[in-house]
C-alpha cells in the first residue's frame, strides 16, 4: 500500500473527487447569490429604495451587480427584469431566495451523498487490498501476527479511514469556498468589516487545532481494555493462586489514572469549546459596533450590515468543521501508519501474474536436491547444520525424528510452510522457496498436528482446495449482475461470484455434484470415518428440494421400518406418533404441538411464555391444570433435591429443574405457602413450563391418567388451529404420510419414539434403522446429508480423530504431487495410524508421499529415509521398496526411478 494516505487516496479516486470538486465550485455562484439577497429584500422591498423616486413599479429579477466604491462603483447590468409592485418586489425576491435556499440545499445533498458512496467505495476497496495482503503473508510472519488483531484491523481500525477518504479532498475545498466566498461577500459589502472576520479566523484556526492536539494525545493514555483482556486470559492463574485482592487494587489503581486523564479531557474540552464559541461570537460584537458607526455615518446602508451579519451566520460552521476535519485527518494519519506497518512489505510473499502463474504451474517432479541447509531452533541453536540430499521424485519419504525437532522442522520447510532456513532446495532447476504459492497450493498438500477446519459443513471443509477458480458462471439477473460487476471494477474486487460454479470436479475425476460425493464418500470410508458420515446422516435434516430422491422414499422406509418392527416382535420398541394418540415417550409439549418448533420462541423455556401456544391452551381450558401439575412437580423435586450437590446425577435424570433454578422454585412455594394470594404472572409461567418438559415414562411420577392424556390429545387440534390462523410459522407439524424437514432424518425414519422401558432399545432400534436403510440401497443417500454436517467454529463441534480424518481427506482429494505428513496421525491410536500409513502409502504409489515417523520401526515400506544426526541428513534407500506400478494415474506424474544419495 502507499505509505501516505492521501497519495492512496487520490490514485484509486481521482476521477469522482475531480468530479464532485467540479459540483462544488459550480455551487459557489448560486452560494453567493443567496448571500446577496437579504441585502436586496431590506434595500429595496423593506426600506423601498427602489422606489424613492415616486415609482410606483420596481424592476423585479433584474440581475446586475453594484460594485464597491474602492473598485469603480459602476454597476453591472445583466438582465432588466420585470416591473413589479412593492409587495410584489418583497414576494418575488423572497421566493427567489427561497428558490436559492432550495438550490444551495440539493447541492449539499448530492455532494454529501457523493461523499458517503465514494467513502464507502473506497473503503470496500481498502479492506479488499488489506485482505489480499493478508493472503500473501509468509508463514513465518504468521506465526508473528496475531490473527485477532489482523482482523480488527481490516474491520475496525479502518472503519475511521473509510470515514474520512470521502472528505479527504472534497470536505476542505467544499467547506473553504463556502468560508472564501461568504468572507469575500462580506468585503465587497465593506473591507473593513471583511478583515476583522478575517483576523478572527486567523486566530481560530491557529490557536484551537494546537489545543485540540493535546486532546488527542490525552485520549490516547486511555488504556483499560488490553489489561481487563489479559485478566480475562489469565483467570484461571487469578484463581489457582488466589490473586484477586492484587488484581483488583492493580485495576483500581488504572482506574484512578483514568480518572485523572478524563479531568484533564473535561477541562481542555470544555475550554477550546468556550474560546471557540468566544471567538465565534465576538465577530458579530464587532460588526455590531464597527458596522453600526458605518452605518450611522452613512458610509454603509442597513441592508449591507444584515447582509454582512447574515453573512458571517455561514461563516462558523464550515469553519469549525475544517478543525474538526484537521483534526480527524491527523487521527486518520496515525491509524493508517499503523495499518502500514502492520501490513508491511517484508511479511507479505510476491504477487504473480495469472498467465505467469500458469506457467510455473508444471508438476512437481525429478531430482529434489537440498543443498547446504542450516534451520536454527527458537533459542539460535543450530538443528540442521549444512544438511544435504537427493531424491528422485516421485518417491515415498519417511522422516525419522528419534524425538528430535529436525524432521518437523524439515517438513515444514518442504510444504513451504517456513522459509526459515539457509541454504538452497530446488526441484529439477526450480527454487522451491521461489515458486508462487498459486503452484504450492496446488502441487503441494500439508497435515499438520493441529487440522484448521473453516465453519461450514464437511463437503465444504472436504473441496476447499477444489476451489481455486470459477469454472463456469451460473445464470443471473442481467442489470444485478451488470451492477455488481461495474461495482467490483470500480473498487479493484474481483468480478467473480460465489455463486460460480467454483468446485473443479474434473480435477477429482468427477463429473458431476453427485459422482463428487461418491469420491468423497470412499475417501472417508477408507479413513475409517464411514460409519461417522452416516449417522451425521441419520442425525441431520433433509432439504425435501436438495435431496429429492431421498424424500420421495423417506415415507416408504418408515412404512418399511415399521413391518420390520411387527414383523420380529420388536413393536415395543418404539410407540409412534399418531395424531389421535397420546405419545407417553414424548413430552407434553412435543404431545400439544405434535410437530418440531422452527423458531426459538416455541422452544424450551420459551414456549410456556410464548402468546399464541398460551391461548391456544387458555381455550382448551388447560392452562391451570398444568400450572397445579408444575406445582406437583416443583415440590418433588425440591424434597429430592434437597442437600445434593450440582452436578448429582439425579439433576440429569430429573431435567425440569437445574441446581442453579432450585432456589427460584423454593422461592415460589414459599410465597404460594404463605398464602399471599393467586401466583404471579411471572410463577405461572416458570411452573408452566415444568410440566411441558415431563415424560411419564421417564420420570414416572405419576402425575398423568388416560383423563389428561384425552385432554391433551384434544387440546392438539386447537393448538394446531391458533398456530395456523395466526402464520406464526413457528412449527412445523407432524404428518405420518409426508417428511417433516425441520425434524432429524432418523427421527422422520422411526415417527415415533423409543421407548424408555425396554433395556437395550435403542442400539435394537439402530440395527434395525441400519438394516432398512442398507436394504432400500439408501445408504448412499443417508451419508450425504452427513456431508453436510456442521463442523462449528474451528471443527470444535468433531472430535481429534474426525478432524484429522476430515483434514487428510481433504489433502487427498486434490490429488497432490507431494503430500507432506507431520504429526497428522497423532490423534489416532497405533493399529490406525499404521493402517492409514499403508492406505497413504497406496494412494500415493504415483505421488510424493513425506511422513515424520517417530522412529524407523515403520519405515520399512517407503523408498527413501531420512535421519538426522548431528546437524547432518543421513537419506537411504530402502532395501527392498514396494513394487510400483510403471503407469500414472491421470494428472498425477510418472514415478522415474533414480538413485539416492
Amino acid at each position: 500500500m502507499e505509505k501516505s494516505l492521501f497519495r492512496y487516496i487520490w490514485t484509486h479516486s481521482k476521477r469522482d473527487q475531480m468530479i464532485i470538486c467540479a459540483v462544488v465550485l459550480a455551487s459557489l455562484p448560486f452560494y453567493f447569490m443567496s448571500l446577496d439577497l437579504p441585502r436586496q429584500i431590506v434595500n429595496q422591498a423593506i426600506q423601498g429604495e427602489a422606489f424613492r423616486d415616486g415609482n410606483p413599479t420596481a424592476p423585479f429579477l433584474n440581475l446586475s451587480f453594484d460594485w464597491p466604491g474602492w473598485l469603480g462603483g459602476s454597476t453591472w447590468e445583466i438582465f432588466e427584469g420585470f416591473q413589479v409592485s412593492r409587495v410584489g418586489l418583497l414576494m418575488g425576491l423572497s421566493f427567489v431566495f427561497l428558490f436559492f435556499v432550495i438550490v444551495n440545499g440539493a447541492f449539499k445533498y448530492w455532494i454529501n451523498v457523493s461523499k458517503g458512496v465514494l467513502g464507502e467505495r473506497m473503503l470496500r476497496r481498502m479492506r479488499f487490498d488489506l485482505f489480499s495482503m493478508v493472503l500473501r503473508f509468509t508463514p513465518d510472519a504468521l506465526r508473528t501476527v496475531k490473527s485477532s488483531e489482523t482482523a480488527t484491523i481490516i474491520k475496525d481500525e479502518v472503519e475511521p479511514i473509510g470515514g474520512f477518504i470521502g472528505d479527504a479532498f472534497i470536505t476542505p475545498v467544499f467547506l473553504g469556498t463556502q468560508a472564501t466566498t461568504a468572507l469575500v461577500f462580506i468585503m465587497v459589502q465593506n473591507v473593513w468589516l471583511g478583515l476583522i472576520a478575517l483576523a478572527v479566523i486567523a486566530v481560530q484556526f491557529t490557536v484551537i487545532p494546537r489545543l485540540r492536539r493535546e486532546l488527542l494525545r490525552l485520549g490516547k493514555q486511555r488504556q483499560l481494555a488490553g489489561r481487563i483482556a489479559e485478566v480475562l486470559d489469565g483467570i484461571e492463574v487469578v484463581h489457582v493462586h488466589n490473586a484477586y485482592g492484587w488484581e483488583k487494587a492493580e485495576i483500581g489503581h488504572r482506574l484512578f489514572n483514568l480518572f485523572t486523564i478524563r479531568l484533564k479531557i473535561y477541562n481542555r474540552k470544555f475550554f477550546v469549546k468556550t474560546l471557540n464559541n468566544f471567538l465565534a461570537q465576538l465577530t458579530p460584537f464587532f460588526f455590531y459596533a464597527i458596522g453600526g458607526y458605518f452605518a450611522l455615518r452613512g458610509t454603509l446602508d442597513i441592508g449591507q450590515l444584515v447582509a454582512v451579519i447574515a453573512a458571517y451566520r455561514e461563516l462558523p460552521p464550515p469553519l469549525k468543521e475544517l478543525i474538526d476535519w484537521d483534526q480527524q485527518r491527523l487521527d486518520v494519519q496515525v491509524k493508517y501508519d499503523q495499518v502500514t506497518q502492520h501490513f508491511a512489505e517484508d511479511r507479505l510473499g510476491p504477487m504473480l501474474e495469472a498467465r505467469e502463474a500458469a506457467e510455473a504451474d508444471q508438476p512437481l517432479i525429478g531430482s529434489f536436491v537440498g543443498e547446504d541447509i542450516r534451520v536454527a531452533g527458537p533459542h539460535g541453536d543450530l538443528i540442521i547444520e549444512g544438511g544435504a540430499f537427493t531424491v528422485e521424485l516421485p518417491a515415498s519419504v519417511a522422516l525419522i525424528s528419534n524425538g528430535g525437532a529436525a524432521a518437523s522442522m524439515l517438513a515444514r520447510i518442504l510444504a513451504r510452510r517456513s522459509l526459515e532456513f539457509s541454504g538452497r532446495i530446488r526441484i529439477g532447476e526450480r527454487d522451491l522457496t521461489q515458486l508462487p504459492m498459486v503452484v504450492t497450493g496446488h502441487r503441494i498438500a500439508y497435515a499438520g498436528v493441529d487440522p484448521i477446519l473453516f465453519p461450514g459443513s464437511i463437503r465444504d471443509n472436504l473441496v476447499y482446495g477444489l476451489r481455486s477458480k470459477p469454472l463456469g458462471r451460473l445464470k443471473e439477473d442481467g442489470q444485478e449482475m451488470d451492477r455488481r460487476i461495474a461495482e467490483a471494477l470500480r473498487t479493484g474486487n474481483p468480478i467473480e461470484s460465489i455463486s460460480d460454479q467454483w468446485v473443479d470436479y474434473e480435477r477429482l475425476g468427477a463429473k458431476d455434484e453427485d459422482e463428487l460425493d461418491r469420491i468423497l464418500l470412499d475417501l472417508l470410508d477408507k479413513v475409517g470415518m464411514g460409519d461417522t458420515i452416516y449417522l451425521f446422516g441419520l442425525a441431520g435434516r433433509i432439504d425435501p428440494e436438495r435431496h429429492t430422491s431421498l424424500a420421495e422414499r423417506l415415507v416408504e422406509a418408515r412404512h418399511r421400518l415399521r413391518d420390520t418392527f411387527q414383523s420380529n416382535g420388536m413393536g415395543d420398541l418404539v410407540e409412534p406418533f399418531d395424531p389421535e394418540r397420546y405419545n407417553s415417550q414424548a413430552t407434553i409439549a412435543e404431545n400439544l404441538l405434535f410437530g418440531v418448533p422452527i423458531s426459538d420462541e416455541f422452544k424450551g423455556r420459551n414456549l410456556a411464555d410464548n402468546a399464541q401456544f398460551r391461548s391456544a391452551i387458555d381455550r382448551a381450558e388447560m392452562t391451570d391444570d398444568l400450572v397445579q401439575m408444575g406445582l406437583q412437580i416443583a415440590e418433588t423435586m425440591t424434597e429430592i433435591f434437597e442437600g445434593l450437590p450440582p452436578g448429582h446425577s439425579l439433576f440429569e435424570q430429573f431435567s425440569f429443574i437445574g441446581a442453579d433454578e432450585l432456589t427460584e422454585f423454593e422461592a415460589i412455594l414459599r410465597r404460594r405457602g404463605r398464602g399471599e394470594g393467586s401466583l404471579r404472572r411471572e410463577d405461572r409461567t416458570r411452573l408452566l413450563s415444568l410440566p411441558l418438559a415431563y415424560i411419564e415414562a421417564r420420570h414416572r411420577l405419576g402425575l398423568l391418567d388416560d383423563a389428561m392424556t384425552g385432554r391433551i390429545v384434544e387440546a392438539r387440534g386447537i393448538v394446531r388451529e391458533v398456530l395456523e390462523k395466526a402464520e406464526s410459522g413457528g412449527v412445523e407439524f407432524y404428518d405420518p404420510e409426508g417428511i417433516c424437514a425441520a425434524a432429524p432424518l432418523r427421527d422422520n425414519l422411526l415417527f415415533g419414539r423409543v421407548s424408555y422401558q425396554v433395556a437395550n432399545a435403542r442400539a435394537r432400534v439402530a440395527e434395525a434403522v441400519a438394516a432398512v436403510v442398507r436394504e432400500l440401497d439408501l445408504q448412499e443417500e443417508v451419508e450425504r446429508v452427513g456431508l453436510e454436517y456442521q463442523v462449528g467454529t474451528a471443527g470444535r463441534l468433531l472430535s481429534p480423530q474426525e478432524r484429522a480424518s476430515v483434514n487428510l481427506v481433504r489433502c487427498l482429494v486434490k490429488r497432490p504431487d507431494i503430500l507432506v505428513i507431520d504429526g497428522a496421525l497423532a490423534p489416532f491410536d497405533e493399529a490406525r495410524s499404521q493402517q492409514l500409513m499403508q492406505l497413504l502409502l497406496e494412494l500415493f504409489d504415483q505421488q510424493s508421499l513425506f511422513m515424520v515417523l517417530p522412529n524407523d520401526r515403520q519405515a520399512g515400506d517407503f523408498d527413501v529415509q531420512m535421519r538426522f544426526r548431528d546437524g547432518q541428513i543421513i537419506t537411504d534407500k530402502t532395501a527392498a521398496p514396494a513394487p510400483r506400478p510403471s503407469s500414472p494415474k491421470p494428472d498425477a506424474p510418472q514415478r522415474i526411478a533414480g538413485e539416492v544419495a
